[in-house]
């Protein structure tokens, strides 16, 4: 069988620079499909500025119930609240769910012409993954160090494992013991671009299917290394294959200095090596644990394994599942799925909803708020550190607003 991949986290073709698009005018205007389709056969984008896509009521209703007989009476099957929730997605007046909003011609959805996915392709696809009792477990695998001292390495992995738990919810989520680089067996590189060291991402999905447990509904690599899919690729942020149940992806790009002359990371001309050395990624550095930092490592472990599961990049409305071709474009995406997305999920896992979002507004809650400070370079074993969870705060309120729609 053919491998499906999906270089879902966004990533650059080489020559460009993967940097932060500039600013664009603050104008907005109406981008019509057929508009859209036409550049997308032209190849030429030069038209946007920043505007939105936007699906009438019947096309979004249409993805999202189908009009499939057997799958609007699995539909109808969901509780008042559940329905009204997800309703809100060919609501044109919502404050829960938007529409796409294209900011530069360097935005994936422009960049990368892909067929939407609506709720009845999704349940028809021969490469949909679905949980069992005997494979029901995601397994994570982290490559390299995480932080700058064992303590934070290990909160980390704790909050994202948690988050992950809540996301994904009614699945156990589990962590291996960690690998080095040099485990894996990578081809790796110094990118010409941002000197900084890279991996090779296609060698370590090699590696994690390889190491899958039985158990396993999937395993996913996390890094704090840069990824390349390819020679011919900038970067990538992550990468899965959905008919293996593989995927990893990088926080590297997520530190708060990654682009700056100043990053620590950067590699000088003398200190390069052969590509079997892998001594130069020994105590390589490691970015601050920071709360945004762990709001963009939480939004692309839930997008990649949400590839895994067969969801395709959203096209629909603004979604967690959008593609994202740069960093700007990444933080613009929201933390939350979308209605139709969240029904592919819950279809393939069979959550409550309102019990999902709860689990979420635990995570969230279940340290003090006031953490916006960095977790600290020298933690000994005896700190408690506290969940940096700032950059969550409106997302939080926003699935407040969920749950008293699912409840009301």
């Amino acid at each position: 069988m053919r491998t499906r991949t999906a270089e879902g986290a966004g990533g650059r073709p080489k020559g460009s620079s993967g940097v932060k698009a500039p600013s664009t005018p603050l104008c907005q205007t109406w981008l019509s499909l057929e508009k859209l389709k036409w550049e997308r056969a032209t190849g030429d984008f030069s038209f946007i500025k920043m505007q939105v896509l936007r699906h009438s009521e019947h096309t979004l209703k249409t993805a999202l119930i189908s009009k499939n007989p057997e799958l609007v009476a699995q539909y109808e099957k969901f509780d008042t609240g559940e329905r009204r929730l997800m309703n809100e997605a060919f609501q044109p007046s919502s404050s829960l769910f938007g529409p796409i909003t294209v900011h530069s011609q360097s935005d994936w959805i422009t960049s990368h012409p892909e067929a939407p996915q609506d709720f009845e392709q999704f349940f028809t696809a021969r490469y949909r993954n679905t949980p069992c009792p005997e494979k029901h477990i995601i397994y994570i695998q982290s490559i390299g160090s995480l932080g700058n001292t064992r303590i934070i390495s290990e909160e980390y992995i704790k909050w994202l494992k948690g988050y992950c738990e809540a996301f994904f919810y009614g699945l156990t989520v589990k962590f291996l013991d960690p690998v080095s680089v040099s485990a894996t067996k990578c081809s790796f590189r110094v990118n010409e671009h941002t000197q900084n060291l890279q991996i090779h991402a296609g060698h370590i999905l090699a590696f994690l299917k390889k190491k899958k447990p039985k158990d396993a509904f999937c395993i996913v690599g996390i890094t704090m290394i840069d990824l390349y899919p390819r020679d011919s690729w900038n970067f990538v942020f992550g990468q899965a294959s959905l008919t293996d149940g593989v995927g990893i992806f990088s926080f590297a790009r997520y530190g708060k200095d990654f682009y700056s002359t100043r990053y620590e990371g950067r590699v000088t001309q003398p200190q390069r090596t052969s590509s079997s050395d892998y001594s130069i990624f020994d105590n390589y550095y490691n970015p601050e644990i920071t709360s945004i930092l762990l709001w963009r490592s939480c939004k692309t472990l839930t997008h990649e394994i949400g590839h895994i599961f067969g969801l395709r990049h959203c096209q629909w409305l603004a979604c967690l599942m959008q593609g994202s071709n740069h960093l700007e474009e990444s933080d613009r995406r929201p933390l939350n799925l979308c209605p139709i997305c969240l029904r592919k999920l819950q279809c393939a896992i069979g959550f409550s909803i309102v019990e999902r979002y709860k689990a979420l507004l635990r995570w969230i809650d279940d340290e003090p708020n006031d953490t916006s400070r960095a977790t600290p370079r020298n933690s000994s074993d005896h700190v408690n550190l506290p969940k940096p969870v700032e950059a969550f705060k409106d997302w939080r309120e926003w699935i407040v607003k969920c749950i008293a729609v699912l409840e009301k």
